[in-house]
């Protein structure tokens, strides 16, 4: 895999994470403030950091497996103890909807190149014809 394209994805888990934060912020706080926003992603950026290492996601950035489902669940588990670590808050319906908009997110960039692989790579029905 050329660097790259793993810093790519790498960014592209990211920005998708700060993403969530961002959209909770405006959902739930209202007001919006730059060091608002790193202070709610950190802990989910963290995880997902995580889940990149224990994966070694550099080898598949965009595979299904190991890649999305463990930066998914090690962004979704990590950063909530992170958070609660660090003062922030939980509840049970947060937790579900962490676990099921980063799962969106996290795997769904994934689906949808693995979509897109299959219907126009090199190994493509499409291509075949």
């Amino acid at each position: 895999m050329r660097r790259s394209s793993w810093i790519l994805a790498l960014v592209t888990d990211l920005v998708l994470v700060v993403l969530f934060s961002a959209i909770g912020m405006r959902t739930h706080e209202g007001g919006f403030t730059i060091a608002g926003l790193l202070g709610v992603a950190w802990p989910f950026a963290a995880g997902a950091v995580i889940g990149w290492l224990v994966a070694r996601a550099w080898r598949r950035p965009a595979g299904m497996w190991p890649a999305g489902v463990l930066v998914w669940l090690f962004a979704v588990v990590a950063g909530l103890i992170l958070r609660v670590a660090t003062g922030g808050g939980f509840a049970i319906s947060f937790g579900i909807v962490t676990l099921l908009v980063l799962g969106l997110f996290l795997i769904g960039w994934r689906a949808l190149v693995g979509i897109y692989a299959s219907l126009f790579g090199e190994n493509s029905r499409l291509r075949r014809r």
